[in-house]
């Protein structure tokens, strides 16, 4: 996959099938437009382009506006690049680009610049300044320049009505299964490793404290998860706290990991955790004792998911 990060720097001899969205999730219903995309395009000898926008246009359109993504620019790239698309393109989404009419955007930028041949859109999809342009207005604009429409209707992108918006309501809730199986693959937290007050590796639990510079990215309900990794081409397990540390006072929420069977120096290095399973809510313990009591449950609990559920 080729990536640009604006569309004026796209260069290509060939016709392109585009599709165009912010696509945080990469869900299901994404997967399955990107799919047919790129099926139609190397069946027509085109090139398959994915048309993205960062920063999240609702954060340049309504400025102060707390908005939380399920993934990192650098994640939506990672998962983009397992769909087969031959380009994507990150174009920079700010005012002058907002102010665009919908004429302008498909004369322009489209067939402009992208060499459009066919354009792939989910149901319901709008753009253009105020989101005028609509899949009509498409439509009479493929007849003048000389490209194709295809919307994929919402009963062809998945019995349920799957949206970005659903999957974060559930991983705000700590439905995680629910969440997978709308986003088609595990959720994601990416960070550097940094130190922490080392109290797991005094109680025998030491953790991988996890920081996101991206304070945009969503982080799921306060507790207790079970959490795979990668290093090197190995699968590493462990549980992860999501929380304040009650027992011991803890005044911001910080994001502790603790890998089993695993002693790797991580400190300064970019990690990625999947996220598996909810194991339970956050509690605040009357002494250290019975927060390590608790850690060894946790652990217990967390092997017998991962043998059941999540090694072959």
């Amino acid at each position: 996959m080729r990536i640009y990060n604006s569309v004026a720097a796209f260069q290509s001899d060939k016709k392109t099938y585009v599709t165009i969205g912010t696509f945080d999730g990469v869900h299901i219903g994404h997967q399955q437009v990107i799919k047919k995309l790129v099926s139609s395009a190397h069946k027509n000898n085109a090139e398959s382009v994915l048309l993205t926008f960062f920063p999240h246009p609702r954060m340049v359109l309504h400025e102060g506006i707390d908005i939380q993504l399920i993934n990192t620019i650098d994640e939506r790239i990672s998962l983009l690049e397992k769909t087969g698309l031959d380009v994507l393109i990150i174009q920079e989404f700010n005012n002058d680009f907002a102010n665009q009419s919908a004429l302008e955007f498909v004369k322009n930028v489209l067939v402009g610049q992208l060499n459009l041949s066919e354009l792939v859109i989910g149901y319901d999809h709008h753009f253009g300044k105020n989101r005028e342009g609509n899949f009509e207005q498409l439509q009479e604009y493929g007849y003048t320049y000389d490209f194709e429409v295809r919307e994929i209707p919402a009963q062809d992108i998945s019995d349920i009505a799957v949206s970005s918006t659903k999957i974060r309501t559930k991983l705000e809730s700590g439905e995680i299964e629910k969440a997978t199986e709308y986003l088609g693959h595990y959720f994601l937290l990416t960070g550097e490793v940094v130190s922490g007050e080392n109290l797991g590796k005094k109680i025998g639990f030491p953790t991988a404290n996890l920081f996101i510079k991206e304070n945009y990215k969503l982080i799921p309900k306060v507790g207790a998860y079970v959490i795979r990794s990668n290093f090197e081409g190995e699968q590493v397990y462990g549980m992860m706290n999501i929380g304040y540390r009650p027992t011991v006072s803890g005044e911001h929420k910080t994001i502790e990991i603790n890998f089993f069977d695993f002693s790797k120096n991580l400190y300064g290095k970019t990690i990625q955790v999947e996220v598996l399973t909810f194991l339970r809510e956050e509690q605040k313990f009357n002494s250290v004792e019975e927060l390590q009591a608790q850690l060894k449950q946790d652990a217990l609990v967390a092997k017998e998911h991962i043998s059941d559920r999540f090694i072959d």
